[in-house]
């Protein structure tokens, strides 16, 4: 991160940037994009934590094997029947 940062980039992609993290680390990392953002930077998170995702995005995209199937903000999100359905699975009934 740091050394992208060193060129002034307008956009920062993070690829699972919390992998293999502790719950304190992924803490300061959270810190850590959050001052990016409050420099004006976009920043393009891809991440299965989603502690991680829920507090520091504004915006969230739910992909399932390739396809979109939300986009929304982190409560959107949260209480979307087809991203729950993807990754909850669906009751029987």
């Amino acid at each position: 991160i740091a050394r992208a940062m060193a060129t002034n980039p307008t956009l920062i992609f993070l690829d699972e940037p919390a992998a293999g993290m502790n719950p304190m680390e992924t803490d300061a990392l959270m810190r850590t994009i959050r001052r990016i953002r409050d420099l004006k930077v976009t920043v393009v998170l891809i991440e299965h934590d989603m502690k991680l995702v829920m507090n520091i995005c504004d915006t969230i995209t739910v992909l399932n094997y390739g396809k979109k199937i939300a986009q929304g903000t982190p409560a959107e999100i949260r209480n979307n029947p087809s991203v729950i359905e993807a990754y909850l699975g669906k009751e029987e009934a």
